[in-house]
Protein backbone atom coordinates (compact mmCIF):
# COMPACT_ATOMS: atom_id res chain seq x y z
CA UNK A 1 0.00 0.00 0.00
CA UNK A 2 1.47 3.34 -0.89
CA UNK A 3 1.98 5.16 2.32
CA UNK A 4 1.74 9.10 0.32
CA UNK A 5 -1.63 7.89 -0.68
CA UNK A 6 -4.44 10.10 1.17
CA UNK A 7 -6.46 7.65 3.28
CA UNK A 8 -10.40 7.96 2.30
CA UNK A 9 -12.30 8.05 5.73
CA UNK A 10 -15.11 5.67 5.40
CA UNK A 11 -18.94 7.29 5.74
CA UNK A 12 -19.53 5.48 9.05
CA UNK A 13 -16.62 7.23 10.72
CA UNK A 14 -17.21 10.44 9.49
CA UNK A 15 -20.59 11.01 9.60
CA UNK A 16 -21.23 9.55 13.19
CA UNK A 17 -18.57 12.09 14.84
CA UNK A 18 -19.89 15.22 13.07
CA UNK A 19 -23.46 14.77 13.62
CA UNK A 20 -22.43 14.35 17.40
CA UNK A 21 -20.65 17.71 17.42
CA UNK A 22 -23.92 19.36 15.64
CA UNK A 23 -26.09 17.61 18.16
CA UNK A 24 -24.00 19.18 20.88
CA UNK A 25 -23.93 22.50 19.37
CA UNK A 26 -27.72 22.53 19.03
CA UNK A 27 -28.76 21.45 22.19
CA UNK A 28 -26.52 24.01 23.95
CA UNK A 29 -28.07 26.65 21.84
CA UNK A 30 -31.38 25.37 22.63
CA UNK A 31 -30.96 25.77 26.11
CA UNK A 32 -29.18 29.07 26.18
CA UNK A 33 -32.36 29.96 23.71
CA UNK A 34 -34.99 28.30 26.46
CA UNK A 35 -33.78 29.34 29.78
CA UNK A 36 -34.97 32.84 31.27
CA UNK A 37 -32.00 34.70 32.08
CA UNK A 38 -34.34 35.50 35.31
CA UNK A 39 -30.79 37.17 36.77
CA UNK A 40 -30.94 40.23 34.58
CA UNK A 41 -34.63 40.33 33.32
CA UNK A 42 -35.81 42.37 36.04
CA UNK A 43 -34.08 45.74 36.22
CA UNK A 44 -35.27 47.99 38.80
CA UNK A 45 -33.63 49.89 42.06
CA UNK A 46 -32.93 46.96 44.18
CA UNK A 47 -32.28 49.06 47.18
CA UNK A 48 -35.54 49.96 47.47
CA UNK A 49 -38.12 47.89 48.62
CA UNK A 50 -42.07 48.55 48.04
CA UNK A 51 -44.36 47.38 50.01
CA UNK A 52 -48.60 47.55 48.83
CA UNK A 53 -50.36 47.34 52.14
CA UNK A 54 -53.95 46.37 52.40
CA UNK A 55 -55.16 47.82 55.57
CA UNK A 56 -58.98 46.23 56.89
CA UNK A 57 -60.77 46.87 60.19
CA UNK A 58 -62.13 44.50 62.76
CA UNK A 59 -65.16 43.81 60.17
CA UNK A 60 -62.51 43.68 57.54
CA UNK A 61 -63.52 46.93 55.38
CA UNK A 62 -61.33 48.82 53.71
CA UNK A 63 -59.66 51.51 56.11
CA UNK A 64 -58.75 55.09 54.43
CA UNK A 65 -57.64 58.46 55.57
CA UNK A 66 -54.51 57.05 57.42
CA UNK A 67 -51.42 59.36 57.29
CA UNK A 68 -47.42 57.80 57.24
CA UNK A 69 -47.62 58.47 60.87
CA UNK A 70 -50.06 55.52 61.61
CA UNK A 71 -47.79 53.33 60.14
CA UNK A 72 -44.45 50.89 61.96
CA UNK A 73 -42.50 49.30 59.55
CA UNK A 74 -40.91 46.18 61.08
CA UNK A 75 -37.29 44.77 59.01
CA UNK A 76 -36.33 41.50 61.06
CA UNK A 77 -38.37 42.77 64.18
CA UNK A 78 -36.50 46.61 64.58
CA UNK A 79 -38.62 49.64 63.47
CA UNK A 80 -37.23 51.10 60.79
CA UNK A 81 -37.67 54.72 58.98
CA UNK A 82 -39.66 54.60 55.67
CA UNK A 83 -39.05 56.88 52.64
CA UNK A 84 -41.90 57.29 50.20
CA UNK A 85 -45.68 56.93 51.35
CA UNK A 86 -48.61 56.93 49.17
CA UNK A 87 -52.45 56.98 50.17
CA UNK A 88 -53.74 58.44 47.16
CA UNK A 89 -55.85 56.17 44.86
CA UNK A 90 -53.47 55.37 41.78
CA UNK A 91 -54.03 53.30 39.03
CA UNK A 92 -52.03 49.93 38.82
CA UNK A 93 -50.84 47.30 36.23
CA UNK A 94 -51.56 43.95 36.72
CA UNK A 95 -50.50 40.66 34.57
CA UNK A 96 -53.01 38.15 34.61
CA UNK A 97 -51.73 34.61 34.04
CA UNK A 98 -53.52 31.35 32.46
CA UNK A 99 -52.88 28.24 32.96
CA UNK A 100 -53.54 26.49 29.88
CA UNK A 101 -51.49 23.15 29.85
CA UNK A 102 -53.03 19.77 29.23
CA UNK A 103 -54.60 19.30 33.06
CA UNK A 104 -56.28 22.23 32.74
CA UNK A 105 -58.88 20.74 29.71
CA UNK A 106 -62.09 20.85 31.80
CA UNK A 107 -61.19 23.81 33.86
CA UNK A 108 -60.00 26.14 31.12
CA UNK A 109 -63.23 27.89 29.67
CA UNK A 110 -63.63 28.79 33.78
CA UNK A 111 -60.39 30.26 33.63
CA UNK A 112 -61.43 32.59 31.01
CA UNK A 113 -64.72 33.34 32.91
CA UNK A 114 -61.85 34.83 35.87
CA UNK A 115 -59.94 36.93 33.64
CA UNK A 116 -63.07 38.09 31.72
CA UNK A 117 -64.65 39.35 35.51
CA UNK A 118 -61.54 40.55 36.29
CA UNK A 119 -60.79 42.92 33.05
CA UNK A 120 -64.68 43.60 33.98
CA UNK A 121 -63.64 45.74 36.73
CA UNK A 122 -60.67 47.71 35.86
CA UNK A 123 -60.92 51.23 36.24
CA UNK A 124 -60.71 53.90 33.49
CA UNK A 125 -57.05 54.47 34.20
CA UNK A 126 -55.77 50.68 35.36
CA UNK A 127 -53.30 48.86 32.13
CA UNK A 128 -53.91 44.76 32.52
CA UNK A 129 -51.89 42.07 30.09
CA UNK A 130 -52.87 38.90 29.81
CA UNK A 131 -51.14 36.03 28.99
CA UNK A 132 -51.44 31.91 28.50
CA UNK A 133 -48.71 29.07 29.81
CA UNK A 134 -48.65 26.07 28.70
CA UNK A 135 -45.13 24.43 28.14
CA UNK A 136 -44.67 27.83 26.55
CA UNK A 137 -45.77 31.19 27.53
CA UNK A 138 -47.24 33.38 25.52
CA UNK A 139 -48.85 37.16 26.14
CA UNK A 140 -52.38 37.89 24.07
CA UNK A 141 -52.77 40.45 25.14
CA UNK A 142 -50.56 44.08 26.40
CA UNK A 143 -50.99 46.09 28.90
CA UNK A 144 -54.04 48.43 27.95
CA UNK A 145 -57.98 49.33 29.65
CA UNK A 146 -59.56 47.00 27.80
CA UNK A 147 -62.01 45.45 29.13
CA UNK A 148 -62.79 43.01 26.07
CA UNK A 149 -60.48 39.49 26.61
CA UNK A 150 -58.56 39.18 23.33
CA UNK A 151 -60.66 36.51 20.84
CA UNK A 152 -57.43 34.37 20.40
CA UNK A 153 -58.14 33.91 24.15
CA UNK A 154 -61.35 32.10 23.51
CA UNK A 155 -58.80 29.50 20.44
CA UNK A 156 -56.47 28.54 23.12
CA UNK A 157 -56.63 24.36 23.50
CA UNK A 158 -55.24 22.81 26.89
CA UNK A 159 -52.10 20.86 26.27
CA UNK A 160 -48.73 20.59 27.26
CA UNK A 161 -46.86 20.88 30.67
CA UNK A 162 -47.00 23.40 33.39
CA UNK A 163 -44.30 26.65 33.19
CA UNK A 164 -45.85 28.43 36.23
CA UNK A 165 -42.74 30.19 37.57
CA UNK A 166 -41.40 31.04 34.28
CA UNK A 167 -44.90 32.78 33.72
CA UNK A 168 -44.11 34.96 36.68
CA UNK A 169 -40.60 35.23 35.76
CA UNK A 170 -42.19 36.53 32.36
CA UNK A 171 -44.93 39.52 34.27
CA UNK A 172 -42.41 40.48 36.26
CA UNK A 173 -39.94 41.26 33.58
CA UNK A 174 -42.62 43.17 31.48
CA UNK A 175 -43.98 44.55 34.74
CA UNK A 176 -40.71 46.17 35.59
CA UNK A 177 -40.87 48.11 32.84
CA UNK A 178 -44.03 50.08 33.69
CA UNK A 179 -44.61 53.47 35.25
CA UNK A 180 -47.45 52.61 37.86
CA UNK A 181 -46.80 52.23 41.18
CA UNK A 182 -48.73 49.10 41.95
CA UNK A 183 -48.12 45.79 40.63
CA UNK A 184 -49.81 42.50 40.51
CA UNK A 185 -49.46 39.29 38.81
CA UNK A 186 -53.17 37.27 38.99
CA UNK A 187 -52.76 33.34 38.53
CA UNK A 188 -55.64 31.44 36.84
CA UNK A 189 -53.83 27.84 37.39
CA UNK A 190 -54.89 24.32 39.14
CA UNK A 191 -51.50 23.30 39.86
CA UNK A 192 -47.86 23.01 40.93
CA UNK A 193 -45.10 23.78 38.56
CA UNK A 194 -43.86 21.15 36.08
CA UNK A 195 -41.36 22.32 33.43
CA UNK A 196 -40.29 25.64 34.28
CA UNK A 197 -36.40 26.62 34.48
CA UNK A 198 -36.81 29.11 36.75
CA UNK A 199 -37.22 27.56 40.93
CA UNK A 200 -40.39 29.33 42.70
CA UNK A 201 -38.11 31.37 44.93
CA UNK A 202 -36.55 33.06 42.08
CA UNK A 203 -39.85 33.48 40.21
CA UNK A 204 -40.96 34.93 43.71
CA UNK A 205 -38.18 37.20 44.26
CA UNK A 206 -38.31 38.96 40.73
CA UNK A 207 -41.76 39.30 41.35
CA UNK A 208 -40.61 40.85 44.69
CA UNK A 209 -37.92 42.67 43.26
CA UNK A 210 -40.45 44.49 41.24
CA UNK A 211 -42.81 45.56 43.96
CA UNK A 212 -46.12 42.89 42.35
CA UNK A 213 -48.65 41.61 44.87
CA UNK A 214 -49.33 37.79 43.60
CA UNK A 215 -52.74 36.72 44.07
CA UNK A 216 -53.32 32.94 43.24
CA UNK A 217 -56.66 31.28 42.19
CA UNK A 218 -56.88 27.59 43.04
CA UNK A 219 -58.72 26.30 39.95
CA UNK A 220 -58.42 22.46 41.01
CA UNK A 221 -60.52 22.96 43.45
CA UNK A 222 -63.43 23.11 40.94
CA UNK A 223 -62.73 19.44 40.28
CA UNK A 224 -62.85 17.75 43.80
CA UNK A 225 -59.14 16.22 44.15
CA UNK A 226 -58.40 16.57 47.09
CA UNK A 227 -55.09 15.16 46.71
CA UNK A 228 -54.44 17.07 43.80
CA UNK A 229 -55.59 20.12 46.09
CA UNK A 230 -53.34 20.23 48.23
CA UNK A 231 -50.35 19.65 45.78
CA UNK A 232 -51.50 23.07 43.91
CA UNK A 233 -52.31 24.73 47.08
CA UNK A 234 -49.05 24.52 48.52
CA UNK A 235 -47.17 25.83 45.34
CA UNK A 236 -50.29 28.59 45.02
CA UNK A 237 -50.40 29.55 48.49
CA UNK A 238 -46.58 30.04 49.03
CA UNK A 239 -46.67 32.67 46.70
CA UNK A 240 -49.70 34.48 47.87
CA UNK A 241 -48.68 34.43 51.17
CA UNK A 242 -44.79 35.52 50.46
CA UNK A 243 -46.16 38.79 48.17
CA UNK A 244 -48.87 39.50 50.72
CA UNK A 245 -51.96 38.86 47.69
CA UNK A 246 -54.52 36.30 48.32
CA UNK A 247 -55.20 32.97 47.68
CA UNK A 248 -58.47 31.92 46.71
CA UNK A 249 -60.00 28.29 46.18
CA UNK A 250 -62.81 28.63 44.53
CA UNK A 251 -65.50 26.33 42.98
CA UNK A 252 -66.07 28.44 40.45
CA UNK A 253 -69.48 30.25 39.11
CA UNK A 254 -70.43 32.83 41.18
CA UNK A 255 -68.19 32.39 44.18
CA UNK A 256 -65.17 32.55 41.37
CA UNK A 257 -66.66 36.09 39.91
CA UNK A 258 -67.52 37.46 43.20
CA UNK A 259 -63.92 36.63 44.12
CA UNK A 260 -61.85 38.17 41.23
CA UNK A 261 -64.05 41.68 41.34
CA UNK A 262 -62.36 41.65 45.10
CA UNK A 263 -59.00 41.04 44.11
CA UNK A 264 -59.73 44.18 41.63
CA UNK A 265 -61.49 46.04 44.53
CA UNK A 266 -58.30 45.30 46.88
CA UNK A 267 -55.84 46.69 44.27
CA UNK A 268 -57.99 49.93 44.14
CA UNK A 269 -57.59 50.52 48.22
CA UNK A 270 -53.83 49.82 49.47
CA UNK A 271 -51.07 52.00 50.13
CA UNK A 272 -48.07 51.99 48.98
CA UNK A 273 -44.38 52.29 51.18
CA UNK A 274 -41.10 52.25 50.35
CA UNK A 275 -37.79 51.63 52.47
CA UNK A 276 -34.31 51.97 51.08
CA UNK A 277 -31.40 49.71 52.16
CA UNK A 278 -28.66 50.96 53.83
CA UNK A 279 -25.38 49.70 52.07
CA UNK A 280 -24.80 47.52 55.40
CA UNK A 281 -28.13 45.33 54.33
CA UNK A 282 -27.21 44.13 50.99
CA UNK A 283 -26.39 40.79 52.08
CA UNK A 284 -27.98 38.81 49.71
CA UNK A 285 -30.50 37.53 53.28
CA UNK A 286 -34.13 37.21 53.08
CA UNK A 287 -35.51 39.70 55.33
CA UNK A 288 -38.84 39.44 57.57
CA UNK A 289 -41.38 42.29 57.11
CA UNK A 290 -44.21 43.62 59.63
CA UNK A 291 -46.56 46.34 59.41
CA UNK A 292 -47.99 47.58 62.52
CA UNK A 293 -50.16 50.56 63.60
CA UNK A 294 -50.31 53.34 65.91
CA UNK A 295 -54.19 52.77 66.11
CA UNK A 296 -55.63 49.90 67.70
CA UNK A 297 -58.09 47.03 65.56
CA UNK A 298 -56.56 47.58 62.25
CA UNK A 299 -54.66 44.61 60.32
CA UNK A 300 -52.71 44.61 57.40
CA UNK A 301 -51.69 42.38 54.91
CA UNK A 302 -48.65 43.08 52.75
CA UNK A 303 -45.61 41.12 52.03
CA UNK A 304 -43.77 38.65 54.49
CA UNK A 305 -39.95 39.68 53.51
CA UNK A 306 -37.57 40.35 50.58
CA UNK A 307 -34.68 39.35 49.32
CA UNK A 308 -31.17 42.24 49.89
CA UNK A 309 -29.51 42.33 46.74
CA UNK A 310 -25.50 41.10 47.65
CA UNK A 311 -23.17 43.39 47.69
CA UNK A 312 -21.33 44.28 43.86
Amino acid sequence: MDSNKPSVLSPKKFVTPFLLILYILFSTFHTQAQEPQDDDVVRVDTDVVVFNVTVVDESGKYVHGLKASDFKLLIDGREQTFGTFGAEVTPFAAAVLMDSSGSMERTLPLARSAAVRFLDQLRADDMAAVYRFDSQIEQIQDFSPSRDLPSLAYNIRAKGMTVLNDAIVRAAADLSQRSERRHAIIVLSDGADTHSNASANKALDLALATGATIYTVDMSATDGNASRDNQSAAALRNFSNKSGGRYVATPGGPVMREALASIAEELSNQYTLSYRLPPAARDGRWHTVEIQFARPNLNARTRKGFRAPKKS
